[in-house]
């Protein structure tokens, strides 16, 4: 009887371990997806360990995807791969607003993360009745935080057709479906007409094009005259050094886990953008100081990490989430320490900002 009363009380312990892990512990830090609701976006469970393989022998040498033409239009793609593998355990580990931001004294990451998004809205002077283009709006979880501060309508578009339909979903959720739209497109071919923005943003996205003059010229293209557009770059810093082994490994580490092909060292943004008809009206890269670490959740996330690879490694046993997860979940792991040396170093920022304006002659000087 006692021996019973042991074997009861072990499984009910365990089952409930196992419910805490799960449903509660694996919970995403913004509710919308938990840990037994892992998917790989569209790709069937079949084929979600050949696509990671692909994936992952494609960008083994970052800087060579972009080389060549032939290389370079296969990134979009594999681009596509990535966000179809990582989206679910991004909004599962770390939430809606796939970027970066510095910590702020006192206040939450969520605080933190709303904080470096409205900042966005309040450079663009956005307002009701503008409408703004999100370039390479993930699930929008800035689009939404902008909309709500600016009271604009946001346009996003993303390459991943997963990530439509999850941004759609939570712009309802929401309640601001009708002030968000979110279109599937290629941000170096927009499906939008001349001159139809008011003026518009990227957080962290333009860095998995091959070429940044393609994104630029392209939102160049749609914004009306005189608008503004700012854009948090991923790039290496001043103190960056390819001599150095162990800086190379980082930087390689970032666009190997992060679909980048090879990252743009931080004084290429501006000429590439005036060589494509912006103004430079401000740079600076807000990861210096006096920000505070951007790159302090990832480390205050590690045990956030070894729960939840011990979840995926239960579901994955249990044929709930696909094979192939577990690997995912390691890339990202082994990702988040390159870029916590990168920050801890200071030889790369996720939040290199520039601030743009189409020039209010360019309509006249493009007839």
């Amino acid at each position: 009887m006692e021996a019973a009363t042991m074997a009861w009380t072990a499984a009910v312990v365990g089952l409930g371990l196992v419910y805490w892990f799960v449903w509660v512990m694996g919970a995403a830090e913004v509710k919308g997806k938990r840990g037994v609701d892992l998917k790989m976006g569209s790709i069937t469970d079949d084929k979600v360990k050949d696509k990671y393989t692909q994936y992952w022998s494609f960008f083994r040498a970052p800087k060579e995807t972009a080389a060549t033409a032939a290389s370079a239009e296969k990134v979009p793609a594999f681009v596509d791969t990535f966000y179809n593998l990582v989206t679910d355990i991004y909004e599962w580990g770390w939430g809606q607003s796939f970027h970066f931001s510095p910590a702020l004294p006192g206040r939450s990451d969520r605080d933190a993360t709303r904080v470096h998004e409205e900042r966005v809205a309040d450079l663009l002077k956005a307002k009701p009745g503008h409408r703004l283009l999100d370039v390479g709006c993930g699930v929008g979880g800035p689009m939404r935080a902008i909309a709500a501060h600016s009271g604009s309508k946001v346009v996003g578009i993303t390459i991943n057709e997963y990530q439509v339909n999850r941004a759609r979903s939570h712009n309802r959720k929401a309640g601001l479906d009708s002030q968000c739209e979110v279109v599937c497109g290629n941000f170096m071919a927009m499906p939008f007409d001349d001159a139809s923005f008011d003026a518009a943003y990227s957080i962290e996205a333009t860095c998995h094009a091959p070429k940044l003059q393609d994104v630029y010229a392209e939102v160049f293209r749609v914004l009306k005259p005189g608008a503004l557009y700012v854009s948090y770059e991923w790039v290496t810093t001043a103190l960056y050094r390819a001599d150095d082994p162990a800086h190379v490994e980082a930087i390689h580490g970032i666009e190997r886990g992060d679909a980048l092909p090879g990252l743009r060292h931080y004084d290429e943004i501006a000429s590439i953008a005036k060589e494509v008809g912006f103004e430079v009206v401000q740079e600076i890269d807000l990861a210096l100081p006096p920000s505070l670490p951007w790159w302090t959740r990832l480390k205050m996330g590690r045990f956030a990490y070894w729960r939840n690879s011990l979840v995926v490694r239960v579901l994955t046993l249990l044929r709930i989430a696909p094979k192939g997860v577990v690997e995912v979940h390691e890339m990202l792991f082994e990702t988040a320490q390159h870029l916590t040396v990168g920050g801890e170093t200071g030889i790369f920022s996720p939040m290199h900002m520039v601030v743009l304006r189409k020039p209010a002659t360019a309509a006249a000087e493009s007839k």
